[in-house]
């Protein structure tokens, strides 16, 4: 009974907040001191499919960047760390890799900013992917840095003792062993770049209008529904990931 209550309480406390934000973002005008009796209206939604809200450019936008952040981090940090696994004694490589988060994102965002505008890179969709690459980048580094061992480097060896290239060794003694932490890394990556705030609002200085930045600013502007249906497009793909990792690659078995 007490594992069957835990269960409904970490159900309960998953499924009440994000319950709350579909609710409100279908309601209008609430009245103190009900707290269910709201008028219901789809006006929300018809605005966003519409796109007179603008959430719609910002989900699209959001998603472009979180794809392109995370295939970029997942590939970058998947050769960057075989290279330091491999063909480096120094630990002092892969301990920078931990710099981005020794300080807060916003503190970062700061210090880089001054560099982004001297390079023309501020307030653009480039610059804020570049800085969320300083951030995604190490951390696929770090991510994939155990995966180098021993065993992955005889199959490698056995490749090559018998003819095979660097695309055949990647084809048939590398990837096999690593499309789940792959699969994975990707994953992390995306959620770190699609709910990246900090670095985005500071180098996208107000022009990169992620589905993030409008979330806060709905909330700034004292406008609870439309920053409830912001916070339910920015809820739905972590929901998906979720199921996808647990549909297609737990339950396939894949290498992890």
């Amino acid at each position: 009974m007490s594992r069957k209550l835990t269960l409904g309480i970490l159900w309960l406390s998953f499924l009440i907040p994000f319950g709350v934000l579909i609710y409100l973002s279908f309601s209008t005008q609430w009245f103190y001191p009900s707290l269910v009796a709201h008028p219901f209206t789809l006006e929300y939604w018809h605005s966003f499919f519409e796109g007179r809200s603008g959430l719609f450019q910002s989900t699209g936008l959001s998603v472009f960047i979180s794809l392109t952040v995370s295939s970029f981090a997942t590939a970058g940090g998947f050769f960057i760390s075989r290279g330091i696994a491999y063909y480096t004694s120094s630990r002092w490589w892969l301990v920078s890799a931990y710099f981005p988060y020794v300080i807060a994102p916003v503190v970062l965002a700061v210090m880089l900013n001054h560099y982004f505008l001297q390079i023309g890179l501020s307030g653009t969709i480039v610059g804020v992917m570049t800085a969320q690459l300083l951030i995604t980048l190490p951390y696929a580094v770090i991510f994939f840095y155990g995966f180098w061992n021993q065993n992955i480097r005889n199959f490698e060896n056995l490749v090559d003792t018998m003819g095979g290239d660097f695309i055949q060794k990647m084809r048939h003694a590398i990837l096999p062993s690593a499309k789940g932490l792959l699969v994975i890394c990707f994953f992390q990556c995306y959620l770190i770049s699609w709910f990246e705030y900090g670095l985005t609002q500071f180098i996208g200085v107000g022009k990169v209008e992620t589905l993030t930045i409008m979330v806060y600013r709905y909330v700034a502007e004292s406008n609870p529904y439309l920053a409830a249906l912001a916070g339910t497009l920015l809820i739905i793909p972590p929901i998906i990931l979720l199921f996808v990792n647990r549909k297609f690659i737990f339950q396939k078995g894949w290498s992890l």
